[in-house]
């Protein structure tokens, strides 16, 4: 039985990975302050009795410390996420992304050094990539961002310098670590309140409402289901050679943002309008977005096998039976 910490398990992503562990059969110690994260997400392995569950905040270096003291693994998932929050609050975005890895890192380095090797999955996003103009992205690409006067990138670079505080600790102190870069993760318990395209739009079409697409929804993405993300993250951190390196998880089937609002709405209403908002009018004059963001699975193959069993059109299936199994969920 290993001990796992789980930071930020009481997320969409988390919940599901405290799930998945607790199911292997592993003890599970999750910290989460619950800003964007629901306890209810955990509530069908609340009580289990290899779970402990703390309301807290990865930036309380005693708490984390406590909870490495016998931990195997780390899964570090806590952090700012969605389009609207970043947009709305800069200051958050940065301080939350950034303190708490550190606080990580250097309790890991410590334990390291004196013989307990830990391991260290850091979840990272997409959206460290910037407006790269490459239609496929791979993990050695450069990184292009914006300038400081479009608060956007902001979550992006912050995720950058975790990871790169990541891997220099790998490199300095070979502290194993994995870094992640997610691609449009979904799934049921995903909440459209800051800005995630789907629920959002699976939000407006089961209350009746007009879906809002941003621009001219020509804007591409790919979408990977919560399952399928979760079992290459698993797999990546029970592999040794993946360590001190940097993957791109997700799937590589890529959908306007137009066309994905035609799914929905084909799923659950087709005569629901489809109406069009600018990026000032939905953030701020100062908004900046990427056209595409399409990844190269090519590195993560090269080290586990790994094919996303579950096409869109299931999970739009799947979510839209959670949302009216649990219409007051997150």
């Amino acid at each position: 039985m290993k001990h796992c910490f789980v930071t930020g398990g009481a997320g969409f992503i988390g919940s599901h990975l405290v799930e998945h562990l607790l199911g292997q059969g592993h003890r599970v110690s999750v910290v989460d302050d619950e800003s964007t994260g629901s306890i209810d997400n955990l509530k069908q392995v609340i009580d289990h009795p290899h779970l402990e569950y703390t309301r807290g905040t990865v930036a309380d270096r005693q708490l984390v410390r406590r909870r490495l003291l016998s931990a195997d693994e780390v899964y570090h998932l806590a952090a700012a996420v969605g389009v609207q929050l970043i947009a709305r609050s800069p200051i958050h975005t940065i301080e939350a992304n950034i303190y708490p890895t550190e606080v990580i890192l250097d309790e890991l380095g410590r334990m390291h050094q004196d013989g307990h090797k830990v391991k260290l999955f850091l979840a990272s996003t997409s959206e460290v990539y910037g407006k790269n103009p490459k239609p496929i992205y791979e993990e050695g690409d450069d990184l292009v961002f914006g300038p400081t006067t479009r608060p956007r990138w902001s979550y992006g670079v912050s995720k950058a310098i975790d990871e790169f505080l990541a891997l220099a600790y790998f490199t300095e102190r070979g502290l194993p670590v994995v870094v992640g870069r997610f691609f449009n993760v979904v799934g049921p318990r995903q909440t459209g309140a800051y800005g995630m395209v789907l629920p959002r739009f699976i939000d407006a079409a089961l209350a009746g409402r007009p879906l809002i697409v941003h621009d001219d929804g020509q804007q591409t993405r790919c979408f990977a289901h919560v399952a399928d993300v979760i079992y290459a993250m698993t797999a990546l951190m029970d592999t040794p050679r993946a360590a001190g390196r940097v993957f791109n998880i997700g799937s590589e089937s890529p959908i306007t943002i137009l066309d994905l609002a035609r799914k929905v709405t084909a799923a659950i209403h087709p005569e629901l309008p489809i109406e069009f908002q600018s990026y000032e009018d939905a953030y701020s004059v100062n908004f900046e977005d990427c056209r595409a963001r399409v990844p190269s699975l090519a590195k993560l193959r090269s080290v586990i096998p790994y094919e996303p069993k579950h096409t869109l059109d299931a999970i739009i299936q799947e979510i839209i039976a959670w949302k009216k199994d649990e219409p007051h969920g997150p």
